[in-house]
């Protein structure tokens, strides 16, 4: 037979000293860990930072290269269709539009609508720029082409129309609850007189969003080899006026994404005259970059021709 064995109690043993982390272990453990969250999170911000100067310059890039360009083609067809190619404030029809004179006899279009610098009569150009102010830049042509053109707002531009299309280049605000500035086109049409038959005196279409300048010169003619470069009221205020050869535009554009960073820069050179932001420290927080472009006008090319002495 089996004997039954005695249960003896069991006892659970416990070490002589309950052990844990130290106060010294624990503060260590705290500094190691705020040190790796700091190194983290400098690489995220440094991240970050990258991210949005990247897409800052990628949309200041995207306004330049296809707003501008398209801006850019307007111009250079400036009096298309225009028998004469001597512009200036009196050619009738002439492309670059500085007096009612170049709408066409019947024309009363006000003077605040055609082009204009600082200091023209009846214009304050909008800006961002310290003391300076925007320009405008108004400009008309003929389709006389067999093909379908489309003016800066889209407007159809029948083949060989009768009517002169007439497109205005100015600053305005981007919209009626903000202070941002947009470069916007109008457009319109007039008859072979001057008589509007589509006004371009309205806000038009923003075609570049975020823009702080626009400055316009205008390339004169005054000698075999010279090209002069002058805003619209100087060279209005010239008694003998050279032909318009070529416009020089410059713009400063912003992005609409604002930098993690204090800010960018704001000085900035257009024609060889340094321009200094006005806006306030939120406004500063944006990616700009200037931009200038020469444009020839294809339709107002002047030859100079020079005698030569044949002698027997």
């Amino acid at each position: 037979m089996i004997k039954n064995r005695e249960k003896r109690p069991q006892f659970i043993h416990y070490p002589s000293a309950v052990t844990g982390f130290t106060l010294i272990e624990l503060m260590i453990s705290l500094v190691l860990g705020l040190l790796i969250s700091a190194a983290v999170m400098q690489v995220y911000l440094i991240n970050t930072r990258t991210i949005t100067v990247q897409q800052s310059a990628s949309e200041v890039q995207d306004s330049t290269i296809f707003a501008m360009q398209a801006l850019e083609e307007h111009i250079r067809i400036a009096n298309l269709g225009n028998p004469i190619v001597s512009i200036n404030d009196k050619t009738n029809h002439g492309g670059v539009v500085l007096t009612k004179n170049n709408l066409g006899s019947s024309n009363k279009t006000e003077a605040k609508y055609l082009t204009a610098s600082t200091g023209s009569t009846g214009w304050s150009g909008l800006s961002n720029i310290k003391d300076i102010g925007s320009d405008q830049l108004t400009i008309q042509y003929k389709n006389i082409t067999p093909n379908t053109l489309y003016d800066c707002k889209g407007g159809k531009i029948d083949a060989n129309s009768s009517d002169w299309v007439v497109e205005r280049y100015f600053i305005r605000l981007s919209s009626s609850t903000t202070t941002e500035l947009a470069l916007a086109c109008d457009a319109g049409r007039v008859d072979a007189n001057g008589l509007v038959t589509s006004a371009f005196n309205g806000n038009g279409e923003v075609i570049v969003p975020a823009v702080d300048q626009f400055n316009v010169l205008l390339g004169t003619q005054t000698g075999v080899n010279e090209l002069t470069y002058l805003p619209a009221k100087t060279y209005l205020e010239l008694t003998d006026k050279p032909s318009i050869t070529t416009v020089k535009i410059g713009v400063i554009v912003r992005s609409n994404t604002p930098l993690i960073t204090d800010g960018d820069k704001e000085k900035f050179n257009i024609f060889g005259k340094e321009q200094i932001l006005k806006t306030d420290s939120t406004g500063k927080k944006y990616y700009r970059r200037s931009y200038e472009s020469t444009v020839l006008l294809r339709n107002a090319r002047i030859m100079a021709l020079t005698g030569v002495s044949v002698t027997s």
